[in-house]
């Protein structure tokens, strides 16, 4: 491919700031629920991955702070903190008992359920601006 066809002009320039602002715009809406619902921002995330894990209920340390992109140490600290304020447990592995996964009691299933639930009904709302600017990114209309 030339150097031409790659050549960024002013509409891609707006268009990756208003995807960049359309993004923003929800992160803050989401740090501002999370912190109405006495979480942190990186709390919620947290539970949200544990919950969310692909085929299963929990996830190690491990593939929290690859969710997270944090470093081991930092998701160490930050499940600490859930289990101590009772969100999250951690739970022996089932194969390997030296394997720790973490997964969200009732109090952090409960607080989840209603942070997701605001999520959803917010996704809702940016979801034609949102469909919009990856249609054009696509390449479409």
């Amino acid at each position: 491919m030339s150097a031409r066809k790659n050549k960024l002009t002013a509409a891609h320039y707006e268009l990756l700031a208003e995807w960049r602002y359309a993004l923003r715009q929800f992160l803050r809406f989401s740090e501002g629920a999370a912190r109405a619902a006495g979480l942190t921002p990186q709390q919620h995330q947290a539970m949200l991955a544990i919950k969310g894990f692909p085929g299963r209920e929990g996830i190690t340390i491990g593939e929290l702070a690859e969710r997270l992109q944090i470093r081991p140490h930092s998701a160490v600290g930050l499940a600490d903190r859930l289990v101590r304020e009772k969100f999250a447990r951690r739970v022996p592995g089932r194969r390997d008992r030296r394997q720790v996964h973490l997964a969200l009691t009732p109090r952090g299933d409960a607080v989840l359920e209603k942070l997701s639930a605001t999520h959803r009904e917010q996704l809702r709302r940016v979801a034609p601006q949102i469909n919009r600017l990856l249609a054009t990114l696509r390449g479409g209309p």
